[in-house]
């Protein structure tokens, strides 16, 4: 609550337009940078020592990652936006439901994950930490600009209950 205790203190406003902000945001490009860099030079020779169970795992993961960092970079995009007045809250809240954050970090269910280059697991994992961080602020945002569903009033249900019944009539 605010010092007045009238209002709550936006924590994840606050946080989202912050240094700590800026510094999700240099790492989130500083890992889509790397990751390219990766798949384009080590990760592509390594790729060809893997057998063929190992490769095509490569490959599908390789895709996964690559539109996991985008979404990401896309997320971080819209709230840089947000933040220098380039874009407004409706503008960025309408925006952000087309991205799809999560549903990626099942590394540890492939039974040949330990089998990919040491790299590539490194980069995967930063991913998946940085998508975990991202999601929670992410959350904490979409909670505050969600619209409020109004009260459960009892009477109100009841009223309805009424006239669906005389409705029948």
């Amino acid at each position: 609550m605010s010092s007045s205790g009238a209002n709550p203190i936006n924590f994840a406003g606050r946080a989202a337009n912050s240094p700590q902000f800026e510094a999700l945001y240099a790492e989130g490009m500083t890992l889509v940078e790397e990751t390219a860099a990766y798949l384009d030079g080590p990760g592509r020779a390594a790729s060809k020592h893997l057998n063929a169970k190992a490769a095509a795992l490569y490959s599908a993961e390789s895709i996964r990652l690559t539109t996991r960092l985008m979404q990401l970079a896309s997320w971080l995009l819209l709230q840089r936006s947000l933040n220098s007045g380039e874009m407004t809250r409706e503008q960025v809240v309408q925006e952000r439901r087309k991205l799809r954050l999560g549903g990626g970090g099942n590394e540890d269910e492939i039974s040949a994950w330990s089998e990919l280059p040491p790299g590539f697991r490194d980069l995967a994992d930063h991913a998946t930490r940085l998508e975990t961080r991202i999601r929670k602020l992410d959350e904490s945002l979409m909670r505050e600009n969600a619209t409020p569903e109004p009260a459960n009033n009892q009477v109100i249900a009841q009223i309805d209950l009424l006239q669906t019944a005389f409705a029948r009539r």
